[in-house]
């Protein structure tokens, strides 16, 4: 082990492969969770992952378990499991570490509580925080440059003992105290993606594509603002950095479920058919039960919850385009 402390990566998809390799790029050791004993073998012995991240050659200071046991002396721990696993991983974990930085975007679907609620239950000892930003994870891996919003529970002082942990060159992070809002921007942008892809499937063109973010924007600001978050949040890399990204390009899961949708294709058959997780299927449903809860008006996400339940995808957009003349307010 080098001199510098082990850090862990929970999840060995795509995202917490890139995550694990851009820590290790420095020659740091990191140690990966894998469910899959097959991937723990090849990412120990080949040092690729062919499942989820096939285009990375993964750094040798990279070791992977599929032992949570494993984890449990370290100071910190990046969790990337899915969404609506990450309770039941870290439940399943021993011992607290110190940091726990959770990577997963979503809203848990059973229970309608954010990433953060659900790890404080989990792990009540540790100091939680929430990394978010426009983060293709093979460009990652890559190297290629990019730049995170890191919201701390723990105030500056917690960032100030993990920003010199997960910054490199070509990864920044920027200091925020925002857990809901950095939470609120991943989870939504999810829901506006797929709403994207499907603009992109049924060919209507950069015009909407661009209209749909913009009033996706407004649908997330609305929501952040019930919950909590700051405004400000949104409008960074974790709310509107993020959504341009993810709304713009096939390397999201979620805009490519979206464009599938779009082209015709069956809501049932792409999600038992896809091998990562699209979490915006999984979140839109208790999204917009939340909003209603709150009395938020987010027609953009209610439209996505019809299409994955099998409305006819022209008789959403047009259902969309009909809606009352109003002004441009986010609020």
């Amino acid at each position: 082990m080098s001199a510098v402390r082990q850090i862990g990566v929970l999840g060995a998809g795509a995202w917490g492969t890139a995550l694990a390799q851009m820590l290790a790029s420095d020659g740091r050791d990191v140690l990966v969770w894998a469910f899959e004993t097959d991937l723990v073998s090849e990412i120990n012995t080949q040092h690729t992952n062919s499942l989820y991240l096939p285009s990375a050659r993964l750094a040798e200071s990279i070791h992977a378990t599929s032992d949570l046991g494993d984890f449990a002396a370290l100071d910190t721990v990046l969790a990337v499991t899915p969404a609506q696993h990450l309770g039941t991983v870290l439940s399943s974990m021993p011992a607290t570490p110190r940091d726990l930085v959770l990577c997963s975007k979503g809203i848990e679907a059973n229970s309608g509580r954010l990433m953060n609620e659900v790890a404080t239950e989990a792990k009540p000892g540790s100091a939680i925080a929430i990394l978010s930003g426009p983060t293709f994870a093979h460009e990652v891996a890559a190297g290629l440059p990019t730049a995170v919003t890191l919201a701390c529970s723990g105030s500056e002082e917690q960032w100030e003992r993990l920003a010199p942990q997960i910054a490199r060159p070509a990864f920044r992070p920027y200091y925020s105290d925002d857990v809901v809002g950095a939470e609120i921007g991943g989870a939504v942008k999810n829901v506006l993606a797929i709403a994207c892809g499907v603009v992109d499937g049924l060919k209507l063109g950069q015009n909407a594509r661009a209209a749909l973010i913009a009033r996706g924007y407004a649908e997330m600001v609305r929501f952040g603002d019930a919950l909590g978050a700051e405004r400000e949040t949104l409008a960074g890399l974790c709310g509107l950095g993020d959504l341009v990204l993810t709304c713009s390009s096939t390397s999201s899961r979620n805009f490519s479920l979206g464009k599938a949708l779009g082209e015709g294709q069956d809501p049932a058959a792409l999600m038992v058919d896809r091998k990562t997780v699209a979490e915006g299927a999984h979140t839109a449903p208790v999204l917009i039960e939340l909003a209603a809860r709150h009395g938020i008006s987010m027609p953009i996400a209610t439209a996505v919850d019809r299409l994955l339940k099998g409305a006819p995808t022209r008789e959403v957009v047009s259902a969309l385009l009909s809606r009352p003349l109003t002004a441009e307010t986010p609020a």
